[in-house]
C-alpha cells in the first residue's frame, strides 16, 4: 500500500499531501464524451423513417409511384424479400442536415393539400426526432389517387 502511494506521490509531485481518496480523478481526453468523435446516418435510415411517417397519415394510400408499386408487390412476394418502407423516399443526408423528396398516392376524396402538410410535419418531426439532423426541406409528389373502386395493385395474400 505505501508503494502505491509513494508512486502516486512520486507522479503527481504538485499533489503533495494527498491521498488517492482525496484526489480529483483527472479527465482523460478531454471534453464531454458525448463530443468524442461523429455519428453518420446512412440516406436508407432517413428513408425509412420517412416512409413510416409518411405512411401513418390519413389519406396516404401508397408511396411511389406505379411502376415502383408493381415491383415492390412482386418484390414482396419472393420468400425471404420484405416490404420496402422506404418505397417512394428518396434523401440526401449531409452532416448536419438532410432533404427528402417523397411520391405519395392520395385516396380520393381527401385534400392534397392538407395531406401534403400533414406528411411534411410528421416527416419532419420523426427524421429531426429520431436522427437530430435538420431538415431542410420535404418535397411531395403526388403521383396518382386511389380511386374507391379501384383495385389494389399489391392485392392482399390469399393465405392465412
Amino acid at each position: 500500500m505505501t508503494d502505491m502511494t509513494e508512486r502516486n506521490r512520486t507522479e503527481n509531485p504538485e499533489g503533495e499531501g494527498e491521498t488517492p481518496q482525496t484526489r480529483k480523478p483527472t479527465r482523460r481526453g478531454g471534453g464531454d464524451p458525448a463530443t468524442r468523435g461523429r455519428t453518420t446516418i446512412a440516406d436508407g435510415v432517413v428513408e425509412k423513417i420517412a416512409g413510416l411517417a409518411a405512411r401513418d397519415v390519413l389519406g396516404v394510400h401508397a408511396m411511389g409511384s406505379g411502376l415502383s408499386r408493381t415491383f415492390g408487390a412482386v418484390r414482396d412476394r419472393v420468400p425471404g424479400g420484405s416490404k420496402s418502407v422506404a418505397r417512394g423516399v428518396k434523401a440526401e443526408v449531409g452532416e448536419v442536415q438532410t432533404a427528402l423528396d417523397l411520391e405519395i398516392v392520395v385516396e380520393y376524396g381527401v385534400s392534397i393539400a392538407d395531406v401534403a402538410r400533414a406528411v411534411r410535419e410528421n416527416v419532419i418531426t420523426a427524421v429531426e426526432r429520431m436522427t437530430g439532423l435538420e431538415v431542410v426541406e420535404v418535397n411531395i409528389a403526388v403521383s396518382d389517387v386511389k380511386l374507391p373502386d379501384e383495385e389494389d395493385e399489391e392485392p392482399e395474400s390469399r393465405l392465412q
